[in-house]
């Protein structure tokens, strides 16, 4: 099942990209949605508390340990399925975004996408760390495409700097796992199956050092302060389909390593990292936040919020609590939701007012009352509203920073402050005021467009109240890594009744 989740959208790639250019987008759609068809009956197949399922192993490369392995937990489950359900809708959004003449621009559009997609679903499946590191490393081709291809003036050095990036931490990615084949080789039979790479022996300084070589790499993909500053550049020049697709679905791959292989190989290198971690994360929650306060340009300042939303993302993963890890996991699916809204919606405003800069827009919302409704609500749930999905995660993750120590969750918090000051800033002066005559009579969103969003409207008030479907795939992952890392963790750390009855009366 999860091979052929993996290859129909890349068979589908090659489809669209030889298919008559007037039916590349009916093809593409066609394959996103069988592609969603698949992920959905594999999460039906899925059973709770039973850990890596799915799964598929085929020796690849003999002598060298490696294997075709795939498989599926808590984890890797949600990324799947958040996948699968943002592309088709990425699609129908910039239906006619890349539309040319002859129709090859909207052909390259999907096929890239396409692409990706399997690309990255294969990231999420892959037991292998070698399979890992091949797939990882290949989602940079169409990206690179994506963003070259297709958007505003500058895209190509914006393109290009994204790669560069990337490149760098696949090379140190890269020397990590060839030291992975040397230890394994030493205890043994070399492989790079998970199952075998935990189980190992790495010595201390060995496994510090394979850990920064990964760490460095997730830091660079998620991204995290100081690594971050390819991803403004890139969400303002790249169209809002192809931001969606990077930072809601490819920038993930970041977390995800850190979840998967920092903590599953490593789990005493992650340990002694753990207080520089938790500063970077702090940094980039304060620092991204802040940031985007400044910004002009509405794509650039959703690519800035991200900056900060990771660094959340970070601080529960590295808390090591059972809420800071739940909390990270539920935050990458409602990230990818809230933002990929965001996204779109700009995309939209950018097809109305020809426009991304805050400062030459406004009084949109009594013309397209319905486009700024929807525009409002997106921020909201960015700034982490109670009642919408991010706001369980946020409170999750500020839980396990106030945990692991006060300073941190203190500092924390004011990212929440500083959320709602770019987003609540950001919707009066592009929104409210009076309408300018150019924008009296602008459309307001259509079926099409209109379809695109409400997913992942309902989705973000489904969640918000009701988050337990994503909490019961996500907490028996969270579990079980907590346990291999060693922390026991039942909970925060909260006094029983009588004792804390007795301090009080002893004057405590």
């Amino acid at each position: 099942m999860l091979s052929t989740l993996i290859w129909l959208p890349l068979v589908g790639a090659i489809l669209v990209a030889v298919a008559p250019a007037t039916l590349s987008k009916l093809l593409g759609m066609g394959v996103a949605v069988a592609t969603l068809v698949v992920g959905i009956v594999a999460a039906f197949s899925y059973q709770l508390d039973d850990g890596m399922q799915l799964k598929e192993t085929y020796t690849w490369i003999e002598a060298f340990g490696v294997h075709y392995a795939l498989g599926l937990d808590g984890l890797g489950l949600l990324m799947v399925l958040l996948t699968v359900t943002l592309v088709p809708l990425v699609l129908a959004a910039e239906w006619f975004a890349a539309d040319d003449a002859k129709g090859g621009g909207a052909r390259a559009f999907v096929a890239w996408a396409l692409a990706l997609e399997a690309l990255s679903l294969a990231v999420f499946c892959a037991t292998d760390v070698f399979l890992f590191y091949v797939v990882f490393e290949a989602t940079l081709i169409p990206a690179y495409f994506l963003i070259g291809g297709f958007g505003r003036e500058g895209r190509g050095a914006a393109a290009m700097k994204f790669l560069m990036f990337q490149l760098a931490g696949g090379l140190v990615l890269l020397a990590s796992v060839i030291g992975l084949y040397v230890v394994s080789a030493e205890q043994g039979e070399p492989s790079y199956l998970l199952s075998d790479l935990a189980a190992l022996d790495i010595g201390t300084d060995a496994g510090r050092w394979l850990f920064i070589g990964f760490f460095i790499a997730f830091a660079i993909k998620a991204p995290l302060f100081p690594l971050h500053t390819w991803l403004a550049d890139t969400t303002e020049k790249a169209t809002p389909g192809t931001s969606v697709l990077l930072v809601c679905v490819l920038d993930k791959i970041g977390t995800f390593g850190m979840l998967r292989f920092c903590l599953g190989i490593f789990p005493e290198a992650s340990e002694w990292a753990t207080p520089v971690v938790i500063v970077l994360a702090l940094i980039s929650i304060v620092y991204g936040a802040l940031v985007a306060i400044g910004q002009d340009d509405v794509l650039r300042l959703i690519g800035l919020t991200s900056l900060s939303h990771f660094g959340f993302i970070t601080l529960g993963i590295f808390a090591l609590t059972s809420q800071g890890s739940s909390g990270a996991v539920l935050y990458m699916v409602n990230h990818g939701i809230g933002t990929a809204a965001l996204f779109l919606i700009a995309g939209y405003i950018y097809h109305r007012r020809g426009t991304m800069l805050i400062s030459e827009m406004a009084g949109l919302e009594k013309a397209t009352p319905v486009l700024a409704g929807l525009f409002l609500v997106a921020g909201l749930a960015t700034l982490g509203l109670p009642g919408l999905s991010p706001f369980v995660s946020e409170f999750l993750v500020l839980v396990s920073a106030f945990d692991y120590a006060w300073w941190a969750g203190a500092i924390a918090v004011t990212g929440v402050v500083w959320a709602a000051v770019y987003v609540l800033w950001m919707y009066q002066r592009t929104m409210t005021g009076p309408t300018p005559p150019d924008v009296e009579g602008t459309a307001d969103l259509g079926l099409r467009e209109l379809g695109a969003v409400a997913p992942l409207m309902v989705a973000l008030v489904l969640f918000g109240f009701y988050p337990a479907p994503l909490l019961d795939v996500a907490n028996p992952f969270t579990d079980d890594l907590l346990a291999h890392v060693g922390v026991d963790d039942d909970g925060p750390d909260v006094p029983p009744a009588d004792e804390a009855n007795s301090e009080t009366e002893g004057g405590h």
